[in-house]
């Protein structure tokens, strides 16, 4: 069809049109009249219109802002050049920083900005109407009557799109009458009109990325800017109104805000500063910063805390000092006591660790709370999540999975607010590769595929969602050490623990060592007694499931459990041995009787050992019914080896019943008593007389209560479990620094208490703690230093006594020696119970035997306080790095990166730093790599970038918009890849759906359930759902039951929201989308 009109398509595009008319016209004048001005735009023709001689381009400006401004103030709107200016030369600035990263397109941008200033382009704007005309006008020097020009009109404005993607609807005139009243209506409107700015030109280049005159300190300035962003900002005033006694501490105004933004980003974050920094207080100030900031005074917060029972007491007094309104405080246990979790806003959970495990019920219960949404809904009928602050010491010093489901209290495992969005899947082959690291004999490849996966999970995981400070990132760091010193605070020096070696008399060496080997090796004790279970014959043995695991764990824990009890002290090793010995033997005397009974929450060792069997009777049943577990059985229920193993154990246990019954000695408390008298107490160290002193087992403590007295004078205060709550008052006065001095008091000297005063406690009156056990565990052994090493600590030191066993020998060497083979005995006993697989700890034998206690520090916070201090100090030079436009590059020299690029690309999910390699590999590198790379000092001189810097930063572009897609692809690809379990909960529902049995809202319900399936909102609802089935599948139940039952196990989770905050998620992406953007590269050469 032969027509005037063009669309873009079928290659016939406004572009080809000016081509063709620059090709076969000698074209003097261009005039544009347009809406949209884009310099991509122009960057396009410009080959075209090399040859016109006069360019004249009217750009329009949308006046409705302008006139809705004037009509607020109460004026007319008149037109305001200065105003249409600027709009102008912001608008040009935007378009240039967001237009393809091309050589080519950046030098036409150069060139339009130079054919300005030149005069070769005029632009002038009409800053009065709106223009939504399109016109181009194409004329010769010369008028004649053969057609000298040509008016193209239409919908195309002068951008990329308009002269050839989009679809557009434009018509080519070329009768000189056309052309004529088209050039006239332009001149009128071009006089109306006003000249760009030619100032506002010249600074294009300057304040664009094509200034390329940036030096390499000032590019590494803006990468530290655009990295910690509001990081940098500390406002002292963001914490006020502490309570009398309590003092505004830097460190933790910063902890505040870094935690209250992550909480608001991510619906949670993990508190994990190091014990004895105050965690409580910036948990309590960040709660309070909520209430005033989530919908106050119409709407008032209220706030949930967990805490394990031993620090209710304490939370309860801070809370009440701070006056956080509207708050409960719960215990671990009282979870399923939470009927209405919609009502909290928030939860703050203290030592999260404990909840670490996604298959205990106190989890479950948990995730329940903290995934049920809150009552605020907003006026778009979106309501607000609950945030989550999960508060520990030790976010790291875990299994991978324990990480991971701490992490699922507050993130869906597969659909996370993370650059990560399916942690399902990135967790499950960090846990694989854990475990076949367990089997891997070489220590040191052990060792460096734990860091592997550590340094995966802290940077993609851990990082995003922590905030953590240690005393050494305060004393590094001017801001924070400074403060401190003002408010004469300081943190004592943790001196390097010291030995104390106990030594063993030849006759006792000798039946401590064969004790051990009996204990651990598999020629020893089998621990037959805790595993009856297992060796039932299938006909009974199918009552207990996983019976198998079951009882090697418990043999295992026996074992623990014993090895521990011997390095405690000879007394509880005794009293346990008995036991053990009285419940082997007891089990005996059952198979000789002719009945065994397994009733694992009756005394029934006791019971049968005191000749009490016709009572045993009577409460197995009376307890038989509620309590599936109890069974009675025959000899011949179990499998013929078992008695006889039994009877083994049983031999080896009288024998070291009757040995360790005619040891009298305690070369223990004998070194013990000794140190007290002469080094623990003295003054040259411990300037207050006050002693910590540890051990897991209350008999220990017990026993060294009843003996020490004999020994010294000091008084001496024991507490344990059963008596914490009660002496509690009496610790503070005697030991917790932070106590007013008038209520201080010098009652007692020693404390001896087992881990229950390990943690949230206050001790720091004393400056020196023993360990009466091994300390197998270095967090462990951090949580009881930071007793001590507190806030308002007033001594300079702190000193670490730990305890080992040795062989009596002539010289302190082989002494030394002895001692770490019987560590690793120890150790070889124990088993994987006490190999430490966290990068924060040794995996060795002696555990920290000859071990200097550090923190380790933020490496990152070196380069935040760096440029906060560019900000304090050098105010000038901040706001002109900041006012540095993002893509600002530079070139550098360097042999070893010789032809490479660095590029920082983010979205709002990822910072992401790709190095993009001479032979166009790639690779992704952290944070704490690019910044050692980009650290620049402030004499070093750029140098021009090399011709592959753009190819390479494009290669960058591609491989980060290639992670988002895959991310994305995984995301929409959940159901197809969902694992075993998973399926088969779905496959279940399905079929429900299927039968038509539900009614409408039963059917929602169950969507609503397949939807958390799909986003891993809840670990333990696949569980619920299969092991209904295998219930069923057993004692079949009609159609309508199993539908009510499955609705009963639905309705035991917070579903009720699902679709509704899935609709709102899909509507708020689809309005703020994710566009990437290139934020520094850096390119090196020779």
């Amino acid at each position: 069809m032969n027509t005037k009109f063009f669309t873009n398509e079928d290659q016939n595009t406004l572009l080809k049109k000016i081509e063709g008319l620059f090709m076969y016209k000698n074209i003097y004048f261009l005039d544009a009249l347009v809406g949209y001005f884009r310099a991509s735009g122009y960057f396009q023709i410009r080959k075209f219109v090399e040859n016109a001689q006069e360019i004249r381009i009217l750009v329009g400006i949308n006046i409705d802002s302008l006139v809705h401004q004037a009509n607020q103030q109460g004026l007319l709107f008149n037109g305001d050049a200065e105003k249409a200016q600027e709009d102008f030369f912001q608008g040009i600035k935007k378009n240039i920083q967001g237009a393809k990263y091309d050589k080519l397109v950046e030098d036409g941008m150069t060139q339009l900005i130079q054919d300005i200033l030149t005069g070769k382009v005029k632009i002038r704007i009409h800053p009065k109407q709106n223009i939504h005309a399109k016109i181009y006008i194409f004329r010769e020097k010369e008028k004649h009557e053969h057609g000298y020009g040509s008016v193209i009109t239409g919908s195309s404005n002068l951008t990329g799109a308009g002269l050839s993607k989009n679809f557009e609807f434009n018509v080519e005139l070329r009768e000189n009458s056309d052309i004529e009243f088209a050039t006239q209506t332009f001149d009128k409107l071009w006089d109306e009109s006003v000249p760009v700015d030619i100032d506002n030109m010249e600074k294009l280049q300057k304040e664009t990325y094509l200034n390329d005159s940036y030096t390499p300190y000032e590019v590494y300035l803006k990468f530290l800017v655009e990295y910690f962003g509001k990081s940098i900002e500390f406002d002292p005033n963001s914490i006020s109104n502490l309570p009398k006694g309590f003092k505004k501490l830097s460190y933790q105004i910063d902890a505040v805000n870094d935690g209250f933004a992550k909480m608001m980003k991510h619906d949670g974050f993990f508190l994990s500063d190091v014990v004895g920094l105050g965690k409580t207080i910036v948990s309590i100030l960040i709660a309070k910063k909520y209430f005033y900031s989530n919908g106050f005074p119409e709407y008032r917060s209220r706030t949930l805390i967990i805490v394990p029972p031993t620090l209710k007491d304490d939370w309860t007094e801070t809370i009440e000092k701070f006056n956080l309104d509207n708050v409960k405080i719960i215990t671990n246990g009282s979870l399923h006591k939470v009927r209405d979790a919609s009502i909290y806003d928030l939860i703050i959970i203290d030592e999260a660790h404990k909840f670490r495990t996604d298959t205990a019920e106190m989890y479950n219960d948990l995730q329940k709370i903290c995934k049920t949404p809150t009552r605020r809904i907003l006026p778009d009928g979106s309501i607000i999540s609950k945030k989550v602050i999960l508060v520990s010491a030790t976010p790291l010093n875990n299994k991978p999975e324990d990480i991971a489901n701490q992490t699922y209290l507050f993130q869906d495992s597969k659909n996370s607010t993370l650059e990560i969005g399916n942690l399902q899947n990135f967790f499950r082959q960090q846990i694989d590769t854990y475990r076949k690291l367990k089997e891997e004999p070489d220590i040191a490849k052990v060792q460096e595929g734990v860091k592997r996966i550590y340094e995966k999970i802290r940077v993609k995981v851990i990082e995003p969602l922590t905030v953590r400070r240690t005393r050494s990132d305060l004393i590094a760091h001017e801001l924070y050490s400074r403060d401190l010193e003002k408010q004469g605070i300081k943190f004592p020096k943790v001196k390097k623990p010291e030995k104390i070696l106990y030594e063993l008399e030849p006759v006792l060496d000798e039946l401590y060592d064969k004790t051990i080997f009996i204990l651990g090796n598999s020629q020893g004790l089998k621990y037959y007694r805790y595993q009856a279970i297992a060796f039932l014959k299938p006909y009974k043995k199918k009552k207990y499931k996983q019976a198998d695991r079951i009882s090697e764990q418990l043999a295992k824990i026996m074992k623990t459990l014993l090895v521990k009890r011997i390095d405690s002290s000879f007394y509880a090793f005794k009293q346990s041995l008995s036991r053990f010995t009285s419940a082997t033997e007891a089990m005996v005397k059952m198979f000789e009787n002719g009945k065994i009974y397994i009733a694992p929450n009756l005394p029934v060792s006791e019971m049968i050992n005191e000749d009490r069997e016709d009572e045993l009777m009577d409460l197995i049943i009376e307890n038989s019914i509620a309590d599936p577990t109890i069974d009675i059985c025959e000899p011949d229920d179990f499998e013929y080896d078992f008695l006889l193993g039994l009877e083994h154990d049983l031999a080896l246990l009288k024998k070291l019943v009757r040995e360790w019954g005619n040891v009298e000695e305690d070369p223990k408390l004998t070194t013990f008593v000794y140190y007290l008298q002469n080094r623990l107490l003295s003054k040259k160290i411990n300037l207050q007389s006050k002693l910590v002193v540890f051990s897991e087992s209350r008999e220990t403590t017990t026993y060294l209560e009843k003996e020490l007295p004999k020994y010294i004078k000091e008084k001496i205060l024991s507490i344990d479990s059963k008596n914490r709550k009660d002496k509690m008052p009496i610790v503070r006065k005697n030991f917790d620094a932070n106590l007013p001095k008038e209520q201080q008091e010098n009652d007692f000297n020693i404390v001896l208490t087992t881990e229950v005063l390990a943690e949230g406690v206050n001790l720091h009156r004393s400056n020196v703690i023993v360990n009466y056990d091994t300390p197998w565990n270095s967090t462990r052994l951090m949580q009881r230093i930071g007793r001590v090493n507190r806030i308002g600590s007033t001594a300079d030191e702190i000193y670490v006594f730990n305890f080992y066993p040795t062989a009596k020998v002539n010289n302190d060497i082989e002494l030394e020696k002895k001692a770490i083979m019987k560590l690793q005995a120890f150790h070889a006993a124990l088993g994987e119970d006490s190999q430490i697989y966290s990068p924060d700890e040794q995996i060795e034998s002696f555990g920290l035997f000859d071990k200097q206690i550090e923190e380790e520090k933020d490496e990152k916070l070196v380069y935040l306080m760096y440029i906060r201090d560019i900000k304090e100090n050098h105010p000038a030079l901040f706001k002109q790095i900041k006012n540095i436009p993002l893509r600002s590059r530079v070139g550098r020299r360097d042999k070893e990166l010789y032809q490479s690029t660095i590029c920082y690309i983010k979205d709002q999910k990822r910072d992401a730093f790709i190095f993009v390699k001479r032979n166009q590999r790639i690779e992704e590198l952290t944070f704490l790599e690019t910044v050692k790379i980009f650290n620049a000092e402030l004499a070093e001189k750029g140098i021009p970038l090399h011709f592959e810097h753009h190819k390479q930063v494009q290669s960058g572009i591609n491989y980060f918009s290639e992670l988002v897609e895959e991310e994305k692809a995984r995301n929409k690809k959940i159901d197809n890849t969902q694992g075993p379990n998973e399926k088969k909960a779905n496959v279940f529902l399905d079929a429900i759906l299927n039968s038509n049995i539900a009614n409408e809202n039963e059917r929602v319900l169950i969507l609503k359930a397949k939807e958390a399936l799909r986003q891993g909102k809840f670990q333990n609802l696949q569980r619920d759902i299969n092991k209904f089935q295998r219930a069923i599948k057993k004692s079949p139940l009609k159609p309508i039951v199993v539908l009510e039952n499955t609705i009963k196990i639905l309705n035991t989770y917070p579903l009720i929201n699902e679709v509704q905050e899935s609709l709102v998620i899909e509507k708020d992406t689809n309005v703020h989308p994710m566009n990437q953007e290139i934020i520094i590269t850096e390119s090196f050469n020779l």
